[in-house]
């Protein structure tokens, strides 16, 4: 990872944003995120036991007239697949922040398999991938995904890359 700021330039941008519902499932990935939101007092920040619960609290969050976003890691996209039908059939703005696995440099063998899955289930359900692969286009990016869901109302998964967030040694 080559530039160490971009958690932090990411979190000011949710924030600037009026993201102010994180729900997540503790990640090293997030943990900047995760970290920053559990210390704002201006933000409502759930971690939860697993990732489907989290499509569920940003519905409520714009239900409730707030706007919210997942924390997942690839992984847990396969736990939401039942979840997604609710923002499909509801027509919820949604926006999810997804860091990969199995791309770029994995090494664990647990993880390929649904990290190449994600974003082809994702868009199969209806929700629009958008990739981040470098910290150059990472704010871009997100900026407009944020339009794109919080404006158009459409389901936006960021994909944050390992070439963004560096591969996981194992083993």
């Amino acid at each position: 990872m080559a530039d160490a700021t971009w958690p932090e330039e990411l979190y000011a941008l949710l924030r600037k944003a009026d993201i102010t519902q994180f729900c997540y499932v503790p990640d090293a990935g997030h943990q900047v995120l995760i970290d920053r939101s559990l210390a704002d007092p201006e933000v409502h920040s759930v971690a939860l036991t697993t990732e489907e619960e989290g499509v569920a609290l940003i519905a409520g969050a714009h239900l409730g007239g707030k706007q919210g976003v997942l924390l997942m890691q690839s992984s847990g996209v396969g736990n939401c697949v039942n979840f997604f039908s609710l923002i499909k059939n509801g027509n919820f703005p949604f926006l999810t922040l997804v860091s990969m696995r199995g791309d770029f440099g994995e090494g664990n063998p647990w993880q390929i398999p649904m990290g190449q899955a994600t974003q082809p289930v994702m868009e199969d359900i209806g929700i629009t991938c958008l990739r981040a692969e470098s910290p150059d286009d990472l704010i871009p990016t997100v900026q407009a995904g944020l339009t794109m869901a919080f404006q158009s109302e459409m389901a936006i998964a960021i994909l944050l890359t390992q070439k963004l967030i560096g591969a996981k040694a194992f083993g």
